[in-house]
């Protein structure tokens, strides 16, 4: 297994120091990470950086990264093919596609949808038929360019391992995969390491999270977001809070993953601090 970091882990440091895409290369080089994972390249936390070409732009940070030694792991997107037109939205996304080429990112994540249509009898079964053959059209559309699609488990739709499941099973194309979040299971009130082993068969690249959990029971604490189930959860550094990180990355390990995993940290602790404790955390589970 390799380290990487996504860049929405540095997303409050990019927001203070109005950093451009290269300050934050050369910040994950300098903690030693072995990849890098990007997020969105024109997602407003670039501010003023973000131009209109984003292939052209994808092309100069892939040349960045190797003159730097990092790998450009993945290329993370948006995606809402349930609500939005859906033609309109396969197009975008398979321009996302060709930025994930540019950028030598052999993964690309796109959501399917993050809130159901209010409509009856409208739920994640029906969600899954209409999306199904949209993602797979996209998929297809990747293997041709030598990246590989994906879905995170996160969004209260397609956040509980059993519907992330059957959604790819549904989609039925060798190309279309898991970008595992071991923390994101909590978020739909399941057990990490449980949902990782259903998880590592399908998994084309995984994240490293975590969280502190309060129960449903008492008050909101500040701070703290409510899971699918009615607990409260907030993002803290790799290694202090309570999902099982380490049985996490062993199931991935029986299982036979051997790629990279991010230090996706969404905490309000120090950011290049909380990012280098997670990759010193990390490091120690996957040399062991």
């Amino acid at each position: 297994m390799k380290t990487c970091v996504t860049t929405y882990s540095f997303r409050q440091y990019i927001v203070e120091k109005k950093c451009d895409y290269f300050e934050v290369i050369d910040k994950a080089v300098e903690m030693g990470f072995e990849g890098i994972e990007f997020v969105d390249l024109d997602d407003g936390m670039w501010g003023e950086h973000v131009p209109t070409d984003l292939v052209a732009l994808g092309k100069k940070i892939n040349e960045y990264c190797k003159e730097k030694g990092i790998a450009v792991v993945s290329y993370t997107v948006g995606g809402d093919l349930i609500n939005k037109e859906a033609r309109e939205e396969v197009e975008r996304l398979k321009n996302c596609v060709l930025v994930a080429e540019a950028l030598g990112a052999g993964v690309m994540r796109h959501d399917v949808t993050f809130a159901l249509p209010n409509e009856p009898l409208y739920n994640y079964k029906k969600a899954i038929e209409v999306s199904a053959p949209l993602v797979r059209e996209i998929s297809l559309f990747a293997k041709e360019r030598g990246v590989k699609t994906s879905i995170e488990n996160h969004g209260y739709i397609f956040q509980a391992p059993e519907r992330v499941e059957e959604l790819i099973q549904a989609v039925n194309c060798d190309n279309y995969g898991w970008m595992v979040d071991i923390g994101n299971f909590m978020c739909a009130d399941c057990e990490s390491a449980s949902s990782v082993a259903i998880a590592t068969p399908y998994a084309f690249h995984v994240h490293a999270k975590d969280f502190l959990f309060k129960s449903g029971e008492c008050e909101q604490p500040e701070g703290f977001f409510v899971t699918a189930g009615g607990n409260y959860l907030r993002g803290t550094v790799l290694g202090h809070g309570v999902v099982p990180v380490a049985t996490c990355v062993k199931r991935l390990k029986a299982k036979g993953y051997d790629g990279y995993i991010s230090v996706e940290f969404e905490g309000k602790e120090n950011v290049l601090w909380a990012i280098s404790a997670g990759l010193a955390y990390l490091k120690k589970i996957i040399e062991k």
